[in-house]
């Protein structure tokens, strides 16, 4: 068994570009992100709108904290400027900040409006669970 595991890398080795062994965390890794799905959402703002930049910081900030089991890693945001178009500014001038699930045909799910007052570890929870539906 000592003899069949030993040999592995050397076998591997043949097989990396200039007698390098391919990295397995990284390309099982890389196959993982590659079989999840994207997990995107689009945050309609505006410049100056306080509520719009007290949730981007929120959903930054939850983007970023670790050690939970609503991880926000894989997440994709997009932020959209209304101001620069006209249906946009029609649809959600009086609603900012909007925030908006991509769906995987590429239409926008509109989400329930998140309270300001949510603390990081729930605004984590609650877009967590818009995708593990």
């Amino acid at each position: 068994m000592a003899a069949a595991l030993s040999a592995f890398p050397r076998a591997a080795s043949r097989f990396a570009p200039c007698g390098r062994r391919p990295n397995f965390r990284a390309l099982c890794a890389a196959a993982a992100a590659a079989e999840a799905p994207k997990r995107r959402l689009v945050l309609y703002t505006k410049p100056g709108c306080c509520l719009c930049d007290g949730l981007k910081e929120k959903l930054h900030a939850a983007s970023l904290l670790a050690g939970t089991p609503y991880s926000l890693a894989s997440l994709e945001l997009q932020e959209r400027d209304i101001t620069t178009n006209p249906e946009w500014e029609r649809l959600y001038q009086y609603e900012i900040p909007v925030l908006a699930k991509v769906l995987p045909d590429g239409t926008e799910e509109i989400l329930p409006r998140l309270s300001p007052r949510l603390s990081v570890e729930l605004i984590q929870k609650k877009i967590y669970s818009v995708f593990d539906q």
